[in-house]
């Protein structure tokens, strides 16, 4: 069931029940943060490992620093920067925080979502929410409350229906060695825009540092249908012509053939549309019954880079 009433889902959080909630980037699976046995009711339902800790939202700069311990100053300015909004902040949890959260980590993951339905609840709420995105374990990300229903169905008692999400992909999240900023996933900020604030980043790969970050298992964000990156359509078409394809790309259609299903992300080649697009894209083409569903990489700039991450993650095959 989904509808827009915010007493509602309140009254439903209020009982340690879950609720699907929108935000800027994705909607969320949401519970009492505060609550041990709704946080386990997440891990339950998305059939999520424990080890793979949860992001924790709350309304406001000020209300996210009650939950940790320090917020250096690289933080303190990327959180002016850019909350509300798509960056997560991985910062030391102080003992409001259960450990069921984070895994056992002695960080959290904290944001304020740019989402006028979710900073509604967040506000009329006395406590923060955990939400991973309200999808199965390395399913396809909701972009809207149709996807979380087609989920969850009856499972999920109700879904705050806040329209189709601005940005499509998940949050950037950024983590600190000492104080210099790390990229641990990127995401709907680009790294550029955080440069742009905090000065010269690394990423992840560069350091040895091994934290559980939300979003980083190697097969994450995939349809059920196999999918493939591919160099160029026309090659791929020939040597499997009997295949039935559906192709994710940019601009418009500019090969015909009967066994294809073209779905443009952005008639245009904007990379911001297109990655709005990209979730509700490969969900609707899963739907359809193909034998492969295939993409090429995005230029590798701005969201360009977060969204090649997605598509990576989609199609990840594993060695063993």
């Amino acid at each position: 069931m989904f509808g827009k009433d915010i007493s509602k889902a309140v009254a439903f959080l209020n009982k340690d029940d879950l609720i699907g909630f929108p935000t800027e980037t994705v909607y969320g699976l949401a519970a009492n943060a505060f609550s041990i046995a709704a946080v386990q009711k997440i891990y339950q339902l998305k059939k999520r490992p424990t080890s793979n800790p949860l992001i924790l939202h709350t309304h406001s700069v000020e209300a996210a620093v009650k939950y940790t311990s320090k917020m250096n100053p690289a933080a303190i300015k990327l959180a002016k920067s850019f909350w509300p909004g798509p960056l997560t902040l991985l910062l030391p949890k102080n003992n409001l925080i259960p450990d069921c959260v984070t895994s056992g980590s002695p960080l959290v993951a904290i944001r304020v979502p740019n989402h006028p339905v979710a900073l509604a609840l967040l506000t009329a709420l006395d406590y923060p929410l955990v939400a991973p995105s309200a999808n199965p374990y390395t399913r396809i990300s909701p972009t809207n409350a149709q996807m979380v229903d087609d989920y969850f169905g009856e499972s999920l008692p109700y879904i705050l229906d806040g329209g189709s999400c601005a940005k499509g992909i998940e949050s950037t999240i950024v983590g600190f060695d000492g104080d210099s900023p790390i990229v641990f996933r990127q995401g709907a900020i680009s790294i550029d825009a955080i440069e742009f604030v905090v000065g010269k980043v690394k990423m992840k790969h560069e350091v040895k540092q091994e934290i559980v970050t939300p979003g980083m298992t190697k097969l994450h964000y995939a349809p059920k249908t196999k999918m493939h990156i591919i160099e160029n359509l026309l090659d791929f078409m020939n040597v499997s012509p009997n295949h039935k394809v559906g192709f994710i790309g940019m601009g418009d259609r500019h090969i015909c053939h009967p066994n294809l299903v073209f779905v443009s992300l952005s008639e245009n080649n904007d990379l911001e549309e297109a990655s709005m697009n990209l979730y509700q894209s490969m969900y609707i083409l899963d739907s359809l019954g193909l034998d492969c569903i295939v993409i090429k990489k995005f230029p590798e700039h701005g969201i360009g880079r977060s969204m090649n991450d997605r598509i990576r993650r989609a199609t990840y095959v594993s060695s063993e």
